[in-house]
């Protein structure tokens, strides 16, 4: 009679699986409550406050973190920095998976979610800036989908399918970042429908710029944030050269970052200065507009450009934590704080705890989605059956005796 492997058992009980139980218990609960009873059952949504919690950090946040696959696909293939080459494939995962996310949490938001495909199969709304962002969001995670399957290939053994989307790298690349480009700046686009809504701090008509140009910082430390905890709960997943670039991607990602939060934190400065709105900063509203921009755009610039100076890893990776944060209070400024500002308190909106266990929800399970992955197929490793797909100058191959490790570490992978 067969009996329980107390070691198999052991390891499923661990704290993280237990809670992840428990967050996929009240999920289920909430999704059935959800599609089964109506928006209403489940949120604090209304026609004043339409958009709640679901839109900006599930949609405008998970958006915005999900740029790093762009940023360091184009950064390797693009603009030739092959020493990034192991971030890539991490980076397109968690993209993939964030935008995933987006998709699924679009589901819970739309009252009639069935209906979302109509605009492109029934009748285009061609004029409309959320028909682009939904148009361009769906094709960039096609793209996404595409850039992750030779990983997926390789773990099914499918070699003819995996050589003909790696020879169309450069093209995905490319398209990639037109379609992020376009769909990053439009989620900005979308609040310029509402001047009246919206505080005038948070309002400008250069809120397309601002939101790809922050998309940027928060695609570089995310791939920096990611990589870090990877690095610490995935650790014997890794290959040699993973590992050899590890501490160069996050000094890397982290001088391209300072740059690009420090010319984010100029064009906001602009943007005041042409609208001429310094009185708004003297008011409560102005105090916490103050506190973003200093605190979590000025204040991450100086930190990154410090610890690449001084080559301080662990002061690189809590800046990309704080980087993070940012981009997260930035979205939930523009899209909650200071949306409907001129309404009495009682009129505000704040989420209900549906909404945010619902979001907690989605979030879990992209991580168990992430972890299943990565602990599976070719993500933090190169599968050596393969070629790599881009040596770096002077690289030599994997040596035998890592092959033989790699081989005897993930054997699933090599088909044993």
């Amino acid at each position: 009679m067969a009996t329980e492997n107390p070691a198999m058992k052991k390891s499923l009980l661990t704290p993280f699986n237990v809670v992840a139980g428990i967050i996929f218990l009240v999920g289920a609960v909430l999704t059935i409550l959800r599609f089964t009873k109506g928006l209403g059952a489940v949120t604090n949504l209304s026609d004043n406050n339409p958009w709640g919690i679901w839109i900006g950090f599930d949609l405008l946040c998970g958006v915005a973190l999900a740029a790093g696959g762009y940023t360091t696909s184009a950064a390797c293939y693009v603009f030739g920095l092959k020493r990034y080459h192991s971030a890539v494939r991490p980076a397109i995962l968690t993209a993939f998976l964030g935008y995933s996310m987006v998709v699924v949490a679009l589901l819970y938001d739309v009252g009639r979610p069935w209906r979302l495909p109509y605009p492109f199969l029934v009748r285009s709304g061609t004029t409309s800036v959320l028909f682009e962002v939904g148009l361009c969001v769906m094709l960039y995670l096609t793209t996404l989908f595409v850039e992750w399957l030779p990983a997926c290939f390789e773990w099914l053994g499918f070699k003819k399918p995996r050589d003909l989307i790696i020879r169309m790298t450069m093209a995905l690349t490319i398209l990639g970042v037109i379609l992020s480009t376009m769909h990053q700046s439009s989620l900005g686009a979308l609040f310029l429908l509402v001047p009246s809504k919206v505080h005038p701090l948070w309002y400008s008509g250069y809120l397309p710029v601002f939101f790809f140009v922050s998309s940027i910082a928060a695609g570089l430390s995310m791939v920096i944030f990611e990589g870090t905890l990877s690095h610490h709960y995935l650790h014997g997943q890794m290959d040699a050269t993973y590992l050899a670039e590890h501490n160069g991607v996050i000094l890397g990602f982290a001088k391209g970052a300072a740059m690009v939060l420090a010319l984010y934190f100029m064009i906001k400065v602009l943007g005041i200065a042409i609208d001429n709105k310094w009185s708004y900063l003297l008011t409560g509203y102005g105090a916490w507009f103050l506190v973003e921009l200093l605190g979590f755009v000025g204040l991450p610039a100086f930190l990154y450009a410090i610890a690449v100076r001084e080559k301080n890893l662990k002061l690189a990776k809590w800046t990309a934590v704080l980087t993070v944060l940012g981009i997260i209070l930035n979205r939930f400024n523009t899209s909650l704080v200071a949306f409907n500002w001129q309404l009495a308190p009682a009129d505000r909106y704040f989420p209900s705890w549906m909404e945010i266990a619902i979001s907690i929800y989605l979030v879990t399970l992209g991580l168990l989605v992430f972890r299943f992955i990565a602990t599976r197929m070719p993500i933090f490793y190169e599968d050596p059956r393969y070629r790599q797909h881009a040596l770096h100058e002077g690289e030599e191959e994997e040596r035998p005796e890592f092959v033989e490790h790699k081989l005897h570490s993930h054997p699933q992978t090599f088909g044993h």
